[in-house]
């Protein structure tokens, strides 16, 4: 199956951790990592504001093809 997210990725260049994001977010550390290996998915509301807090463009966390545009 393919990745149909990048938060594990974006998550290292930020130099934060799933626990941060969980804590952030109000939310159990295994949904997050659930998120971060693609065996889930968050929805497009929380998406948007995992890219607030890690400051990016929410297509950041979505595909490659912006992460260098951006």
């Amino acid at each position: 199956m393919k990745d149909l997210n990048r938060l594990k990725v974006v998550l290292a260049e930020k130099k934060r951790t799933n626990k941060w994001l969980a804590e952030q977010l109000g939310k159990n550390v295994t949904t997050v990592s659930k998120w971060c290996t693609n065996s889930s998915q968050p929805d497009l509301q929380t998406l948007d504001k995992i890219a607030e807090l890690l400051e990016c463009d929410t297509r950041v966390l979505i595909t490659s093809k912006y992460a260098t545009e951006l």
